[in-house]
């Protein structure tokens, strides 16, 4: 995720935001028109009780540490921590962020569940996978950092969790998506070419195996070469859904592949890459969106979708603006669920000088059966909704956001928030990160990293197993996996 954020908007935090109110435990996925007509009341978002109840500091299955903040009744183990040894012998990557359950299989222990888990690092050492994108060593000895890991989790979770490398050479790999062939989509975050120094250049999607010795390292060059974010499939036809992390530059984009059958590799055929315009309004800037805003989407042909950076955002932006192609502030998730797709634009809305795209966030829903893009959560206020980033739908239909803001006060204390969505469009707090410790405990808990205050790091990373039964989440610095299971039907997760 991109770490630039508006620091005059934080001291602007107001207690009298919150709205006291219950959330709904009904299924998130029902029709839009209910946004639209809260909006047309003037009712804007706001931060509601969970009915999961009050959060409390929870010690770790593994550590005995308090890192998270959970309500009553919820459970987690922290797993694959950085500087933990991989299979390989390597320490765990650090930049823990975007991850996706790609697989369900017979394991040692009974069944075995495949996380696929990227590595926002951009130079460093090498993650030494099989797929290794691009192996050049800098001037200063350093080289492309970021990958993926491969994780695999018992459903007896208290088993060892095994960590493989799966993919390397590539750079700030950030969020991406899974495919319904299983597999992951790992996307790059960056544009940075080091090809005058013998090396390649970097801003593609990478998809990514189960087994790592089949995960090739090459890129999917015809989905476009720019900050990627996150992608989503649609499971139907095959097209691919994308983000672009880009202040005030972020096309939505989409990839209709050549080869629909639905394989690992398919995608890698070929395509066409195609970006959204509102119709009838050429060139819209959906910076700052109000809960209910909704617009009917078409969509115009990227011709060269590997064009070099240009001066006005990335070649693909570039192209698409040139045809009426729309801006969101910094698209960053996305997440298919039920013909829908959930994207969060991180930084929509306004700070306090009015500068539109410099916001707190919002989500929107696209409906695939119309292609209409409605605003179904703003947040007007940090303690709302403190810049939204990863998302996921649990597989009750529950929307869940991760947050990048750089942590806010609130009842709870200081740190960053997994917030949920209520079927009105207003958020509630479900965990908060609380990941406090020392040096002498990081070693008597057997973890290679320092000690210190983390609660300003971001949520990333969260899924839920097909099932439902845990939810899969990171916390990107000091680098920490976590899965938590609990009563799960007492809300709308």
């Amino acid at each position: 995720m991109n770490r630039e954020h508006d620091a005059s908007r934080r001291s602007l935090l107001k207690g009298g935001a919150i709205t006291a109110a219950v959330v709904a435990s009904t299924p998130f996925l029902g029709t839009l028109e209910a946004f639209a007509a809260r909006n047309a009341r003037g009712r804007g978002a706001g931060l509601v009780r969970s009915s999961y109840g009050p959060l409390r500091p929870t010690k770790d299955l593994s550590t005995g540490l308090e890192l998270l903040q959970l309500p009553d009744g919820f459970q987690y183990k922290s797993f694959s921590w950085t500087g933990d040894l991989m299979e390989n012998g390597q320490p765990v990557p650090t930049s823990h962020d975007g991850m996706g359950v790609i697989e369900v299989r017979r394991g040692q222990h009974g069944p075995e569940i495949v996380l696929v888990r990227n590595h926002e690092a951009s130079t460093g050492p090498l993650i030494d996978a099989t797929g290794v994108y691009d192996d050049v060593t800098l001037s200063n000895g350093q080289r492309p950092a970021g990958g993926t890991t491969n994780l695999y989790v018992s459903r007896d979770i208290m088993q060892p969790v095994r960590t493989l490398p799966s993919l390397g050479g590539t750079r700030t790999n950030c969020a991406g998506g899974v495919t319904p062939w299983g597999t992951w989509l790992s996307c790059e975050e960056t544009t940075a070419d080091y090809s005058s120094v013998g090396g390649r250049a970097h801003g593609y999607v990478f998809e990514v195996t189960a087994d790592p010795a089949l995960t090739t390292g090459e890129p999917i060059i015809q989905m476009g070469r720019f900050a990627h974010e996150a992608v989503a499939v649609d499971p139907r036809n095959s097209y691919v859904y994308l983000t672009e992390d880009a202040r005030n530059r972020a096309g939505y984009y989409r990839y209709i592949p050549t080869d629909a059958s639905q394989q690992p590799g398919s995608l890698a055929v070929g395509g066409i890459l195609q970006a959204a315009r509102v119709r009838n309004l050429a060139s819209a800037d959906l910076l700052a969106p109000k809960q209910g805003d909704s617009y009917q989407l078409e969509w115009v042909e990227v011709p060269n979708p590997n064009l070099e950076p240009q001066p006005e955002g990335s070649g693909p932006f570039a192209q698409a603006r040139r045809a009426g192609g729309l801006s969101m502030s910094r698209g960053e998730g996305i997440w298919y669920s039920e013909g829908k797709l959930y994207i969060v634009d991180t930084s929509a809305g306004t700070d306090s000088q009015g500068r539109a795209g410099y916001g707190n966030g919002a989500v929107w829903a696209h409906d695939l059966a119309n292609d209409r893009l409605t605003c179904i959560f703003a947040s007007t206020d940090a303690e709302i909704a403190n810049n939204p980033d990863n998302i996921t739908v649990s597989p009750r239909g529950g929307v869940l956001l991760c947050e990048d803001g750089g942590g806010v006060q609130d009842t709870y204390g200081f740190g960053e928030r997994l917030l949920g969505l209520t079927t009105a469009g207003e958020a509630y707090i479900f965990a908060k990160n609380n990941v406090v410790f020392d040096d002498v405990q990081a070693a008597a808990a057997g973890k290679n990293v320092s000690g210190g205050d983390y609660r300003s790091r971001e949520f990333c990373g969260a899924c839920f197993d097909p099932t439902g039964h845990f939810l899969f989440v990171n916390i990107q610095t000091p680098g920490i996996t976590f899965a938590i299971w609990g009563p799960w039907a007492r809300g709308s997760l």
